[in-house]
């Protein structure tokens, strides 16, 4: 049985520093099917140089390749933000539970109203009444959420997580 590396970022004193050549690679990059052999050519380097670099920059957490999709496209699919209060200052380990709820695209800890903003994927028999009470409902010390429906969408692209 093959077992997934998982891989963890590298302390910020051993990161790579995110030069001018390392931010045009991933800049290529969000053309998902363009190859090292292209984005070589492009940026006047050699293939295994660009290789190598993507190999870091992965290796290290900083970039992840990932196929995308736009929520929009898909049939009893949408996207909601949902800002969240808490009852507690402890918002890093808060974020972190919140991150792992089906459906959890991303969570942010924010300034202003509310503690937390996330990003959900929902769809046909998982939506909001299931990702409140079946996800949300298992954290402690929520005091209240909000939730914002995307009706339209511009450049968003989530991966498939449901």
């Amino acid at each position: 049985m093959k077992m997934k590396k998982k891989i963890k970022a590298a302390p910020k004193a051993l990161r790579l520093r995110m030069d001018e050549t390392n931010l045009s690679i991933v800049k290529l990059l969000r053309q998902g099917r363009k190859s090292f052999k292209e984005i070589a050519a492009e940026l006047s380097l050699s293939e295994n140089t660009v290789r190598a670099r993507v190999n870091r920059l992965v290796d290290q957490g900083i970039l992840e390749i990932t196929g995308l999709v736009d929520p929009q496209a898909l049939s009893g699919h949408r996207i909601v933000i949902v800002g969240v209060k808490l009852q507690t200052m402890d918002l890093i380990h808060k974020g972190e539970e919140f991150s792992r709820l089906r459906g959890v695209v991303s969570v942010s800890v924010v300034t202003g109203r509310y503690d937390l903003i996330l990003s959900v994927f929902l769809k046909e028999g998982f939506g909001l009444l299931e990702f409140y009470t079946e996800e949300v409902a298992r954290i402690k010390d929520v005091q209240s959420v909000e939730t914002f429906v995307v009706y339209k969408a511009y450049n968003l692209k989530v991966p498939y997580i449901l």
